[in-house]
């Protein structure tokens, strides 16, 4: 069973052999997000649109999840 000091050395261990990407690499990437971040727009198209259809749908499909409750319905005993 491993106890609390023999993960504090495995922890320190890992952390002390993480390789590092080279300065090169993390300005590439740096530039790369900062560019892909520009360019992609603040919120999709039609996205009030897409809310009010997902807030329509859930609202139906808990308008018959009540009337099943309530004993209407298709699926109600006759």
């Amino acid at each position: 069973m491993m106890n609390d000091e023999h993960l504090d050395r495995i922890a320190a261990r890992l952390e002390a052999e993480r390789p590092i990407p080279r300065p090169a690499f993390r300005g590439e990437l740096r530039r790369e997000l900062t560019r892909t971040a520009l360019r992609r727009p603040a919120a999709p198209p039609r996205l009030r649109v897409m809310i009010a259809s997902f807030a329509g749908s859930g609202i139906a499909l808990l308008a018959i999840a009540a009337i099943g409750l309530a004993g209407g319905g298709p699926l109600a005993p006759g």
